[in-house]
């Protein structure tokens, strides 16, 4: 697998003032062994750093295929710069790879030979990936001197620095293919896409103007495309412990999970938006939550409630005031005709996304996140489709409910309102 020009991937690196850690990770990718399916590349992507980057790069010219290309600084954009980089590639495979992290010394090999098996997202093992932590102590006896190898065969064993996901990806096996939100683990701290995959997805977003969460976009994106998720192992590498803002970071990935859920509004999005959006002083973060579990049981929940007749509890529709704002969570099938203005018809089960409803359409939705403007929305209706899901999400639904100013009604509990 290689381009005309005989490279076989691209390594794209985004930077920003971290010349050394850069350093490190381009150490370790001139002591990669060969790919078998030819040479590869690097390309790094200065996000507008004011440090010695360029120069660190530079450096490099006599032991790798290195490409610099540099965007003004006008804030973090590292989608911006990986877009950049992605640009630049002239290989069938996409890398991507941050400053700091230093890879194995079959990484690039192994990341083309997960690719060989069709064209899929790699998700590649990350040890000592920690960013909730700002120096993690466990991580102090890793040293940026040795090589990652040795690093991995000394410590590699040691729950600290072990991949965060390593929970998930050992339930499942390392077959992402079992699971029905695999682009959750997506995280482009290290990982691969085959270039046709990554341009007919469009790419990172340029929108994510701040850290975490266009990893996810893309890994979500690309999933709707068609493509498969796999994590290889062998594809591993190695963070070099650094300083780290863990709170400005985790209060922009929450942020940026939020708008990642209203670019693309539906009941999986909600629960990975739930999740990033609780507070920190009521939940503790665990690693091992994911969204797969949660978003299982809902398509249990929808598959439960198919065939579920709603229309006795729509009824009540007739009985609110003509300029309320409503909007209806399980809608279901059948919905009344008579009231068109102002209801919006949402319902968990994907199976009844875009169906005809009066005035519209039926939307995707759970309602722990709804595609709806602060302050637009009078009521609230809850049928017994959700009463499956209730007990469990009723707290985020009556949270959504006041952000969206509605008094919320839950006919099936006998009129409870909130």
């Amino acid at each position: 697998m290689a381009d005309p020009g005989g490279f076989s991937a691209t390594v794209v690196i985004p930077a920003y003032n971290r010349a050394e850690l850069l350093r490190g990770t381009l150490t370790a990718l001139a002591a990669n062994r060969p790919p078998g399916g030819g040479a590869f590349e690097v390309v790094v992507a200065d996000d507008g750093s004011t440090d010695h980057t360029r120069a660190v790069v530079q450096e490099f010219g006599g032991r790798l295929t290195v490409r610099y290309c540099f965007q003004e600084d006008l804030g973090f954009r590292a989608a911006a710069a990986r877009n950049a980089g992605a640009r630049l590639a002239s290989a069938p495979v996409l890398i991507f790879l941050d400053a700091g992290v230093r890879p194995g010394p079959d990484f690039v090999r192994a990341h083309l030979d997960a690719q060989c098996a069709g064209p899929r997202a790699v998700v590649g093992y990350t040890y000592g990936y920690r960013p909730d932590v700002s120096v993690p102590d466990a991580l102090a006896a890793v040293r940026q001197d040795l090589d990652p190898a040795e690093e991995v065969r000394r410590h590699g064993s040691s729950d600290a620095l072990r991949d965060v996901r390593q929970p998930a990806f050992e339930r499942f096996g390392y077959d992402l293919a079992a699971t029905v939100v695999p682009w959750q683990w997506f995280w482009s701290v290290n990982c691969s896409v085959r270039s046709a995959d990554f341009r007919a997805a469009n790419g990172f977003d340029e929108d994510f103007r701040s850290w975490g969460g266009e990893d996810l976009d893309l890994g979500y994106r690309l999933h709707r495309g068609g493509t498969a998720f796999t994590v290889s192992r062998v594809a591993w590498a190695l963070d070099t412990p650094h300083q780290r803002s863990p709170g400005d970071d985790l209060a922009s990935n929450a942020a940026n999970i939020a708008m990642l859920a209203d670019k693309h509004p539906e009941p999986v999005t909600e629960l990975l938006w739930a999740f990033f959006a609780r507070p920190a002083d009521r939940f503790e973060i665990h690693h091992e939550w994911n969204v797969e579990d949660e978003y299982r049981l809902v398509l249990a929940a929808a598959e439960r409630a198919r065939g579920t007749d709603v229309r006795a509890e729509l009824a009540a529709l007739h009985g609110f005031p003509a300029d309320q704002r409503v909007a209806v969570l399980g809608c279901g099938a059948d919905l009344p005709a008579g009231r068109t203005a102002g209801v919006r018809w949402f319902d968990f089960d994907g199976r009844l996304a875009g169906a005809a409803a009066p005035g519209g359409r039926v939307e995707h939705a759970l309602g722990v996140r709804l595609p709806c403007a602060d302050g637009s929305v009078d009521r609230i209706l809850v049928t017994s489709r959700l009463a499956g899901l209730w007990e469990r999400w009723q707290e985020h639904i009556v949270a959504e409910g006041h952000r969206l100013g509605a008094r919320v009604e839950v006919p099936f509990l006998h009129s409870t309102a909130w």
